[in-house]
């Protein structure tokens, strides 16, 4: 049975990156990277306002203040857009906005609200306040200098990088394609949603929560139909999903009972199993394999179990698949507000609420057929075999939401 670290590693050298595919920026929100991005262009590409005003040289507003207002003659007007042809001249002022280039001549920027209009005189403005050289200016290339890296390889874009990115006018990128996931249940006792069910059956619902997960690390998510429990259904479930798939993830069937064939049907279809059982609670009985350069991610049926593997394993290399330099769930610091103990031989991924002071209580009961507390939760906590955390002690929360 191996632990949690050295399953993961096992997984990761084992996976294959997918090639790349050029989107629009404006579909490419949590996709990565597959080429550095360097900027082409200066941001700010010129000297410009950063507020609405007036552009003047800073000198002719040494004494200006309410009492002893300085006048300076009104001599143009530059909205964002437009450039201005002339150059200011000591006394004058230009009307300006924000992001409107700076005048030549100008060294600085009055804010509207330390001015107003000479009533007596059109063409002058009354400013009532000094001003510093070069305030309220916004200058060539302090955002971002041309020939700058923007994002290296492996970056997953976000709102901030695409922002970035559009604002230095890159209309698309080259990113690593989403991997497809095939998701199989396993069980002739599973029924869909909907369906009339008798007293021995139940309702499958692992495949939409792992969707919900796989989409959040970017993967795209292929549900295929309920699977009895025979060797031939699985296999031909398994086939299918791995013709149409990058990976197929599967849950249920993969323990050592008798009506448990996802190893067999595998191994049928010529796939290699690289290891079963992995030293945590809840998920021991998860199995990874590859049928070609496929992945097989065999899960526990149990509903909390297949979530819980699907995140400490499955998640990381699916990530890994999109030629992410690094994948990890959020973490938070907490203080427990009630004790948890693992009296177990196995790490136990507890599930925990946690406020927004940092308060940590258990979200219900740890059972791994007990979805109730799951759907309570919003995250994990880790407790090491035969051990008691006291209440206020401090724990690192794997973040869900």
């Amino acid at each position: 049975m191996l632990e949690l670290e050295e399953a993961q590693r096992r997984i990761l050298e084992a996976v294959r990156f997918l090639p790349a595919e050029s989107v629009l920026l404006s579909a490419a929100d949590g996709r990565v990277l597959a080429e550095k991005i360097i900027s082409q262009i200066d941001l700010p590409g010129f000297d410009n306002s950063a507020v609405d005003g007036y552009a003047v040289q800073a000198i002719d507003l040494i004494s200006a203040n309410r009492a002893t207002p300085v006048s300076l003659r009104l001599t143009g007007k530059i909205p964002a857009g437009k450039s201005f042809s002339g150059k200011i001249e000591p006394g004058q002022c230009v009307r300006i906005f924000t992001g409107s280039p700076l005048p030549g001549g100008a060294d600085a920027v009055a804010m509207q609200e330390d001015t107003q209009p000479d009533s007596k005189n059109a063409d002058q403005i009354l400013f009532l306040d000094s001003v510093k050289s070069w305030e309220n200016i916004r200058f060539r290339g302090e955002d971002v200098k041309d020939g700058s890296t923007l994002a290296e390889v492996g970056t997953r874009l976000g709102v901030g990088h695409l922002s970035l990115l559009g604002a230095v006018g890159v209309e698309s990128v080259r990113v690593a394609r989403q991997p497809i996931i095939g998701l199989l249940a396993t069980g002739s006792e599973l029924r869909e949603a909907g369906q009339q069910i008798g007293p021995s059956e139940i309702f499958e619902s692992n495949r939409v929560g792992l969707a919900t997960l796989a989409q959040r690390v970017g993967a795209v998510p292929k549900i295929f139909p309920l699977i009895p429990d025979t060797l031939a259904a699985t296999k031909a479930g398994l086939e299918k999903a791995f013709a149409e798939c990058d990976a197929v993830v599967t849950t249920g069937g993969v323990s050592v009972g008798e009506l448990d064939f996802v190893k067999a049907a595998f191994e049928n279809l010529g796939g290699k199993l690289g290891f079963w059982k992995v030293s945590i609670k809840p998920g021991k009985p998860f199995v990874f394999g590859q049928l070609g350069e496929k992945p097989l991610f065999g899960l526990p049926g149990n509903p909390v179990s297949a979530l819980v593997t699907f995140i400490l394993l499955v998640a990381p290399a699916l990530a890994q698949m999109q030629g992410a330099k690094t994948f990890s769930w959020p973490n938070y610091p907490g203080v427990l507000t009630e004790p948890l103990e693992n009296r177990g031989d196995r790490r136990h991924f507890m599930r925990v609420s946690v406020d927004e002071k940092g308060r940590v209580s258990s979200a219900g009961t740890q059972a791994s057929h007990i979805l109730s507390s799951f759907a309570k939760a919003n995250g994990l906590v880790e407790v090491p075999p035969h051990t008691a955390l006291a209440l206020g002690a401090s724990v690192s929360v794997l973040g869900l939401d």
